[in-house]
């Protein structure tokens, strides 16, 4: 089993969509700079749809594999299934976190996007594995983003208590991303932090770097 607070620390989320060059040969740099975890996340305009998608799934799977990199799949609960997958992540506008659960069985990763209090603690008792809290700074990769908040829930669920992993996720850069670890997050997922850097490889290092040592990389 793996230890899920160490596999957040630098999570990878990606799709056809976000690369500037293929998706395999970015991938390939990030698991070479130290990425944790790979989210795959085919959405947006051109998105790949059908046997593309699954073909390109089970690809960058494969790759995660020979790494032992976890690989989620985001909301796809049936392509999740289908490839075998080490889990999903799911948004408060997809299936409940229950149903999910119950499709994906109980020894999967269910990551689950939460914006309350109240969507927290109803993702724990439906049996979600972490959080993913955001979008910490405004972010514009995702088109219907709900305004950034910073990290006042991180912190506001820590002073409760609560010691569900977090991932804090949303305009994630090199340079804020220790400000999250700080705030009580286990780690940070980003997406075009990697995939649109000039060297994935070297941005994931970096990233790696500002998230596990204090201070931060220039």
């Amino acid at each position: 089993m793996i230890d899920l607070r160490e596999a957040l620390r630098v999570y990878f989320i990606m799709g056809s969509t976000n690369c500037l060059k293929e998706p395999v040969e970015v991938l390939n740099e990030a698991i070479s700079g130290g990425i944790t975890l790979f989210q795959f996340r085919e959405k947006g305009e051109r998105a790949l749809t059908g046997s593309e998608k699954y073909a390109l799934a089970k690809e960058l799977q494969t790759l995660c594999r020979n790494h032992q990199i976890p690989f989620i799949v985001n909301d796809d609960i049936e392509l999740a299934v289908a490839i075998d997958a080490d889990g999903v992540h799911i948004g408060q506008e997809d299936e409940t976190v229950k149903m999910v659960r119950e499709k994906i069985g109980a020894n999967k990763i269910l990551g689950v996007s939460v914006h309350t209090t109240e969507e927290a603690m109803a993702a724990i008792q439906d049996g979600a594995d972490y959080f993913g809290i955001g979008p910490v700074f405004p972010t514009k990769t995702k088109a219907d983003a709900k305004p950034s908040r910073g990290t006042t829930l991180i912190e506001k669920l820590r002073k409760d208590g609560c010691e569900m992993p977090i991932v804090g996720i949303g305009g994630i850069t090199i340079q804020n991303a220790r400000s999250v670890i700080d705030a009580g997050a286990d780690g940070v997922s980003v997406i075009t932090a990697i995939s649109q850097a000039e060297s994935p490889l070297e941005a994931a290092k970096a990233l790696r770097k500002s998230v596990i040592f204090k201070g931060v990389v220039n």
